[in-house]
């Protein structure tokens, strides 16, 4: 992080909004408060520079009512990174990464189990896991500067899932075998599209893996027309029938990436799969955890109000705009983005909770860097006076969570969970970071309608 201490209102914080809130009378003039200016991350603020309240007030009627509003942003403001920031602490999870790829190639397996983590003792539920694990990693390194590590460890990683045995379902209700599936194909489809593998036997391997993962994800598309990891409903069948909103929205983006180097899938598959997708969308742009026929906001605390799907907004909003769909527009990826960083604290509270959706509205662990990754993408698809305003403040909550080994973590389990939270949250910096004069900090963020 920078080295700039925080402003004298910064270190006021919430206890004297709250003071001040409750009418008790405010002690001292807080002077040289650091205003956040719109071209450095943080939406919402309308007037760039310093600013300092007025003469001390002795009661909450004493200020007005602006004042109360700009000190309560400012306590609650946090000092953005810098792009030398990010670049840190890029390069801090990619040595975490490089430090602890296994010796065959892949990242992540069942060594050092949690307290739960005995309930996964078929090794097919973790077959898959490798698999994924090392493909979102891989999609990490593609992205980075190639350095002679950086390709040693790309080429591993890669040969090791074209060299993958079948990934079989784990049991009955057990569909895991799925997510290897899903990022096992965006993993090819991104190493395709690559120019270092335009050709050779790799780019071969790679093209005949890609077909075979999207012919076992048509194999266990849902009839709703999506894909989940469990099979829920009252009986076993060999179609799972429960699937869910973000796998859909990941498995779309595998699907289509695919679609266009040529790897068609089968007739009406996609278009299934983007219309449970639709399905999910509520009025209120959360998007339903489950697929069904029709969707429900559920309960006033439940996992499918807007604060307990911050990161399928992402998502399902990528997935959408991805495809073209006319549902989402780029109003409503702003809007999903503000709501992403609005209440990005119930994200927070769930990061390395040991037991799924305890927190607050079912956040779970696990929603973390997924959900990061997917705003990253939405907001490197933004046109550059959109981006400004939201770059700094999502590698803020990135950076802040990075251990001192360089990893990031989420949800314990096994020793998937540092290599896949390091891969999401460095994909999702990459997208933070400038890549030329459209992302000075000056610039002004473009304004947008509220709906």
């Amino acid at each position: 992080m920078s080295g700039t201490s925080p402003s004298p209102l910064r270190r006021v914080g919430a206890a004297a909004c709250a003071l001040l809130l409750a009418g008790a009378p405010l002690l001292g003039q807080v002077e040289d408060a650091q205003a956040v200016t719109p071209g450095d991350g943080t939406p919402g603020n309308d007037e760039p520079g310093d600013h300092t309240l007025n003469d001390p007030p002795t009661s909450l009627v004493d200020v007005a009512p602006e004042d109360v509003l700009r000190a309560g942003r400012e306590a609650a403001a946090v000092i953005l990174p810098t792009t030398a920031d990010m670049e840190v602490a890029v390069d801090r999870g990619l040595s975490y990464l490089l430090g602890n790829q296994n010796e065959d190639g892949s990242w992540g397996g069942w060594q050092e189990p949690g307290p739960y983590d005995e309930f996964w003792s078929n090794p097919h539920s973790h077959y898959p896991w490798v698999t994924a694990t090392t493909g979102l990693v891989a999609m990490s390194l593609l992205e980075l500067p190639e350095t002679p590590s950086v390709r040693a460890g790309l080429e591993q990683s890669l040969r090791f899932i074209v060299q993958q045995d079948e990934l079989k379902r784990p049991s009955g209700w057990d569909v895991d075998n799925t997510w290897g599936y899903v990022y096992g194909l965006q993993t090819m489809t991104r190493a395709l599209a690559d120019p270092r593998y335009a050709s050779g036997p790799l780019h071969d391997l790679m093209r005949d893996k890609a077909r075979h993962f999207i012919d076992k994800l048509a194999a266990y598309q849902s009839p709703d027309g999506g894909w989940g990891y469990y099979d829920s409903g009252d009986s076993i069948t060999k179609r799972p029938t429960w699937s869910t909103s973000f796998m859909t929205a990941a498995t779309i983006v595998g699907l289509e990436e695919a679609r266009r180097l040529g790897l068609e899938s089968p007739e009406g598959m996609l278009e299934r799969a983007v219309a449970a997708l639709v399905r999910c969308r509520l009025p209120n742009g959360a998007y339903a955890y489950s697929v069904g026929p029709i969707p429900t906001p559920g309960n006033m605390e439940g996992i499918n109000q807007v604060k307990g799907s911050l990161s399928r907004i992402q998502a399902g909003n990528y997935a959408l705009q991805f495809v073209g769909h006319p549902d989402v527009d780029t109003d409503d990826v702003l809007e999903g983005l503000d709501r992403f960083f609005e209440h990005h604290r119930f994200l927070d509270v769930a990061r390395q909770r040991p037991v799924p959706h305890e927190a607050y509205y079912a956040n779970a662990g696990y929603f973390y860097y997924f959900g990061h990754f997917y705003a990253g993408l939405l907001v490197e698809q933004l046109a550059p006076t959109q981006r400004v305003a939201y770059r700094a403040r999502l590698a803020h909550e990135l950076i802040k969570t990075q251990e001192s080994d360089g990893s990031m973590w989420d949800y314990y389990m096994n020793s998937y969970h540092r290599p896949y939270g390091t891969a999401f949250g460095l994909m999702a910096l990459r997208r933070c970071m400038p890549t030329g004069p459209a992302f000075e900090p000056d610039l002004p963020a473009e304004p947008r309608r509220r709906r």
